[in-house]
């Protein structure tokens, strides 16, 4: 492992317990702020940061070079606008990987548009426009509940331990995570629809295996 993972990690539970203390003593404004805790079992999400010291590049064939991991194949979102300062390798509880860069770049207005419109959000629809214009909600969730009653109901039926479970764990994980994925992408599904300019955003899955 790379020392530098080690290294942020012990810089973040110093920065938590710092933040704790002074928001003790009154020298932090705002909310109260609670003490470090370890965290949970059933929480499968795992991440790990790559600074400039730890010496990532990004190859001329596209391909990301961690350190003692080596050249991973990488499906880019969108190029980088800069080079990043550090990397973060996320990997949730479907088994996938993300990585999320820190890149500096200069503020850039958005383009003028001929009018304005007054967006509500709901419950029963996903939002009403001043215009007059519904949007429906989606209902991720309520079309994907009997593929996730199933699911649950696989998982507890298998016996604690065991292989057959870890699978079924999984199975319930992925139908979660589709259900994530349809509800994080309706937003820019609907601004590409109304024809509104959408603001790119870095999201990287790459498998990690070595050539």
């Amino acid at each position: 492992m790379s020392a530098v993972v080690l290294q942020q990690a012990l810089a973040d539970l110093n920065t938590a317990y710092r933040n704790f203390f002074a928001s003790v003593t009154g020298k932090r404004k705002g909310a109260r702020v609670a003490p470090p805790r370890y965290r949970s079992r059933k929480d499968n999400r795992q991440a790990i940061r790559f600074t400039r010291n730890a010496r990532f590049a990004l190859t001329p064939g596209g391909k990301l070079r961690l350190p003692k991991i080596g050249d991973v194949a990488v499906r880019w979102s969108r190029e980088l606008p800069a080079d990043p300062s550090s990397v973060t390798i996320i990997r949730d509880a479907v088994g996938r990987y993300f990585a999320s860069f820190v890149v500096a770049i200069t503020d850039q207005p958005l383009p003028q548009v001929g009018g304005e419109v007054g967006i509500d959000l709901g419950l029963t629809t996903f939002a009403v426009l001043s215009d007059g214009t519904m949007i429906d909600s989606p209902r991720f969730l309520r079309r994907a509940e009997r593929r996730l009653r199933k699911a649950q109901k696989a998982l507890h039926r298998k016996q604690k331990g065991g292989n057959d479970r870890a699978k079924a764990r999984r199975r319930v994980a992925n139908a979660h995570a589709k259900v994530a994925d349809a509800g994080e992408s309706q937003p820019v599904r609907e601004a590409l629809l109304s024809g509104e300019p959408l603001v790119p955003v870095v999201a990287v899955v790459f498998d990690m295996r070595r050539d």
